[in-house]
């Protein structure tokens, strides 16, 4: 998808938001349950950009004439490297409706899922100030 991936590289947080549906729904590669909502989803989405440092897609998948986009990262958070993978699935509107990411290796993730656990109370607050 290349609006997201141009907005997502250009650091334009409000230009990322504007692609999401009101019922998109998240699914983290570190936690069980999925997070559904546009604001829970994009304060994700800006904690993402705090935690990763040098992330930049390398390769992109499309189904041609289709709803479903792979785009394939790399990043660093601390002093793991990790490969990466956003699943994007958009709805009739061209809009992402799911988002699913998945990460690897293991200790990439585990480093991942430490450094958003920090995150967790900003997320909070600010996915309920966008909703409110």
């Amino acid at each position: 998808m290349r609006a997201f991936r141009e907005a997502v590289e250009a650091g334009d947080a409000e230009a990322v938001e504007a692609l999401l549906a009101e019922n998109v729904v998240f699914t983290s590669p570190a936690v069980f349950k999925p997070y559904a909502g546009k604001a829970i989803t994009a304060a994700i989405l800006r904690a993402v950009v705090r935690v990763f440092e040098d992330f930049r897609y390398v390769r992109e998948i499309n189904d041609p004439g289709g709803r479903d986009h792979a785009l394939v990262f790399t990043a660093r958070v601390g002093d793991r490297e990790i490969t990466g993978c956003d699943f994007l699935h958009v709805n009739e509107d061209g809009l992402i409706d799911d988002f699913m990411v998945m990460v690897r290796p293991l200790s990439g993730l585990q480093a991942l899922a430490e450094a958003m656990g920090a995150q967790f109370d900003r997320i909070a607050k600010e996915a309920q100030a966008q909703s409110a």
